[in-house]
């Protein structure tokens, strides 16, 4: 009886404290984050409500979401033109093919202005592909500056003297670069692409670089004096032993150039006018009508939640390949 006693008297202290904790937990969760949502909205209404530019009133929440819906209903009436353009050469090509069997059929590419949703796409495969050759560049080199300290001593000032120059500096030697040197007929990639990687790329390196160099700089000790005693060779030694440890700083510099390379993408597409959504912002700066502000709000917004999703997205990348599961990510 005492025994149960007991029981029924821990349980009931636990019980409440474990539900605090769900609503607790429950709380950071949705309810922090939506409060906050709500006051940044409250806000904008507000500060848009009074505030007068030469285009007009400054748009708030309202009228960005009516733009994004428009936004959304341009680029499925595109859609549906580039399909029916195909459709229409379908037809003219069977038709002259049953009239002549000689005849070989000719697809011309739909020509259509490029939609809201298509600059995203262009954006987005700009950047992943600058941030992949600026990862396949720096991890390696960082894991070598992390071992060598003869490296990282003749690397360290080329770091240091590259790290602060700005996207816009680099942007016209690059794109001098690359018309001198990317001289072809039929280019299999545009020029303004590759342009706009390389800049991605020339940015992006460096925090990946720096954060790698430290990582493996800072494995512990008894993990060196284990690999010493098993005699592990170099490849196997960067492979069980130095990775494992440094993977946490690795995705860190990682984490880093991926916003640091978007950020540069939207900017040089602003300059350079290469496709994108940088490029949709100017163009509707430069249009300067009545929706220009809110479609402009909308590609912001837009920009805003893809880095957050870019980020979200190598930080579940980290967890799932860091070997202690324990650790708090964030």
């Amino acid at each position: 009886m005492a025994s149960s006693t007991i029981v029924k008297i821990m349980s009931d202290k636990i019980t409440p404290s474990l539900g605090l904790k769900t609503l607790l937990k429950i709380s950071n969760v949705l309810l922090l984050p939506l409060i906050g949502m709500v006051v940044f909205l409250a806000l904008w209404a507000a500060v848009a409500n009074n505030l007068e530019t030469s285009l007009g009133k400054f748009p708030g929440p309202v009228a960005v979401l009516e733009q994004a819906v428009g936004l959304v209903e341009e680029h499925q009436a595109q859609a549906e033109k580039e399909a029916a353009f195909y459709e229409r050469q379908e037809l003219r090509n069977a038709d002259r093919m049953a009239k002549d069997p000689s005849y070989e059929p000719n697809i011309r590419a739909f020509t259509g202005v490029p939609t809201f949703f298509d600059q995203i796409w262009t954006s987005l495969y700009t950047v992943g592909v600058g941030f992949f050759f600026a990862s396949l560049i720096a991890v390696p080199l960082g894991i070598m500056c992390g071992l060598s300290k003869s490296a990282y001593a003749a690397i360290n000032p080329l770091i240091q003297l590259f790290k602060p120059i700005s996207p816009l500096a680099w942007l016209p030697l690059v794109t001098m670069v690359v018309s001198a040197v990317y001289v072809s007929d039929d280019p299999f990639f545009a020029k303004s692409f590759v342009t706009s990687a390389v800049t991605v790329a020339l940015c992006c390196l460096w925090p990946t670089l720096i954060n790698t160099a430290v990582g493996v700089s800072s494995v512990d000790s008894d993990l060196l004096n284990v690999s010493k005693v098993l005699r592990l060779n170099t490849w196997v030694h960067i492979q069980k032993i130095i990775l494992p440890s440094s993977i946490p700083m690795i995705f860190t510099g990682l984490r880093l150039s991926l916003g640091i390379g978007w950020m540069v993408l939207i900017a040089a597409e602003m300059l350079a006018q290469n496709p994108g959504l940088g490029k949709f912002v100017w163009d509707e700066f430069q249009n300067g009508s009545s929706q220009s502000l809110a479609r402009i709000m909308v590609a912001v917004l837009t920009i805003g939640i893809i880095g957050f999703a870019l980020d979200r997205l190598m930080l579940s990348l980290q967890k799932s390949v860091s070997w202690d599961k324990s650790v708090n990510l964030r």
